[in-house]
């Protein structure tokens, strides 16, 4: 590598990182009490709102591991998984989730979703149980963030994968720390811009490399393995629904529908401003799903052009990715590190976020700590940001040291647990009088401990044939689908709620306002 190249790369993240830094310090005075800090004061607008949900939603774990392993187990195909994100993650998550998120939760005064199950069925059990539950899986999540980093790293700079982890979550931390909320949803909108640039540049100068998109497909016609189902059947990984439809439809129903239920996702409607600023959040957010993840996937599909330099058995899926994009250009790699490390550090900043306040409001404060103010709540969440990131930060090193599978395979159990005991209850919460406490607490001892059997079956240290749901990904969306049944059946089977409690809290969604014309069409007698 010349000095002029290494030169270019590094002026370019410096750049990048003291704009981050510059964003947490000018947003600081958005965090000086906890609804500023954790909600942004419920002001947050609709280009901020959808950015943050995007890029919250897309991390370097898409971008390098899901994309890679996919468009290697499925071809082009994958790009279904793309779509499924844009159309169910994100267009319909907003439609059916967003307004009344925004209207309840206001309502009950909820800042964090195990506060929102514990005012919406009167149960301080269901409060403590998911703020355990999101305590538990929310860290190996998190530390499979930085998962694609050492490689690409390593291939733009030749340094170690511990240095990147460290600074990445360094930065991460000083600007969560010092703007909050604010300070995040502002850099995920610049990260988010950064992301979308970046997929589409490299895309081209992927398929340009071979020749065109055309010339790609004809390569990719030719590719065969017979290890995979279906695999040896010629052109199978340029076809509509590739080698495997139900697995693949198995990956779009955990990635897409998961988000319903996962807490730094829904999170992101508690903060939005006003009732327009749903609609443009809405067109935003699937727009920036399809650019992203759809071009993520896509890209990913394409992977077995590169089959002569890619070992899988020997490197794993991660490095499909990497090899893919050694021949670009030294601008476009940066272009690359910066587009993974954004992808990385704004879904990072999400997820330590929500730890940290859930821990204190729902965990600590008034059971650990009695008399907790509001300032020593600011403290509390500061202080858990930093313990949350340098765990996260251990255990991405420790994996990468020493490959220690109990921590990859909990990373990949984390999203299907958390998806799977929140969706059901969250939503029908958010829909049904007649949704019980019990019925919640069913879908998530369900699917906490089904994904629990199915890490420990993959880890072989229980000897459980799961067949076809042994696949996280495919227990994952198992459990969703599931909780979506058990939580409706054992609520008519329990005790209905109270009439009186449950008609009050769904009162805010009959509440009159008056509205001016741009929100409403009025219709004249």
């Amino acid at each position: 590598m010349s000095f002029g190249e290494l030169a270019l790369k590094l002026s370019m993240l410096l750049v990048f990182f003291g704009v981050m830094i510059y964003v947490g310090f000018y947003c600081r005075r958005h965090s000086t009490d906890v609804n500023g800090f954790v909600l942004g004061g419920r002001n947050v607008g609709p280009w901020l709102t959808a950015f943050a949900y995007g890029t919250s939603y897309f991390s370097a774990v898409i971008f390098v591991g899901y994309a890679g392993q996919f468009g290697w187990k499925f071809g082009i195909a994958s790009t279904w998984v793309g779509i499924g994100n844009a159309l169910i993650g994100s267009l319909l998550a907003w439609v059916i989730l967003g307004r009344r998120t925004r209207i309840m939760t206001q309502h009950l005064s909820s800042a964090t979703m195990p506060d929102f199950f514990e005012k919406r069925f009167n149960a301080t059990s269901l409060k403590i149980a998911a703020s355990v539950i999101i305590f538990i899986f929310m860290i190996p999540y998190t530390a499979s963030l930085y998962n694609g980093l050492s490689r690409l790293f390593r291939m733009a700079f030749g340094i170690d994968y511990a240095v990147c982890v460290i600074v990445m979550a360094v930065l991460t931390a000083v600007y969560v720390i010092v703007g909050g909320y604010m300070a995040t949803a502002v850099n995920d909108f610049i990260q988010g811009i950064i992301m979308l640039i970046g997929i589409v540049a490299v895309i081209l100068a992927v398929l340009g490399n071979n020749g065109g998109f055309i010339e790609s497909l004809k390569g990719l016609s030719a590719a065969q393995d017979s290890g995979i189902a279906n695999g040896d059947v010629p052109g199978i990984f340029n076809s509509f629904f590739g080698p495997d439809p139900l697995s693949l439809l198995g990956v779009v129903l955990l990635t897409s529908l998961g988000t319903w239920g996962l807490p730094q996702m829904v999170g992101k409607f508690y903060a939005i401003k006003s009732e327009g600023a749903i609609h443009k959040g809405t067109i935003i957010s699937t727009f920036f799903a399809i650019v992203v993840a759809g071009g993520c996937y896509f890209l990913g599909g394409f992977g077995r052009l590169f089959s002569d330099r890619i070992d899988i058995a020997a490197n794993g899926y991660d490095s499909i990715i990497p090899t893919m994009l050694e021949s670009l250009s030294p601008f476009l790699i940066a272009v690359v590190i910066i587009l993974v490390l954004s992808a990385s550090m704004s879904t990072l900043s999400s997820l330590v976020l929500t730890s940290s306040s859930t821990v204190t409001l729902d965990l600590l404060k008034g059971r650990v700590i009695r008399d907790m103010d509001e300032k020593k709540q600011l403290l509390i969440m500061r202080v858990l940001i930093v313990v949350f990131i340098v765990i996260s930060a251990v255990l991405a090193i420790v994996q990468a040291k020493s490959s220690v599978a109990f921590i990859a395979q909990a990373m990949g159990v984390s999203w299907g647990a958390m998806a799977g005991a929140f969706l059901a209850p969250f939503l029908y919460g958010l829909y049904w009088k007649r949704t019980t406490a019990r019925g919640c607490w069913a879908s998530m001892v369900f699917s906490t401990v089904f994904m629990i059997i199915d890490m420990l079956a993959n880890l072989k240290v229980l000897n459980v044939n799961l067949g076809f749901l042994q696949s996280p990904i495919n227990a994952g969306a198992f459990c969703m689908i599931f909780g979506l049944v058990l939580v409706p059946l054992v609520s008519l089977l329990t005790k209905a709620p109270g009439k009186e409690a449950v008609d009050s809290i769904f009162s805010c969604y009959d509440r009159k306002v008056l509205v001016t014309v741009k929100e409403s069409i009025e219709t004249e007698e």
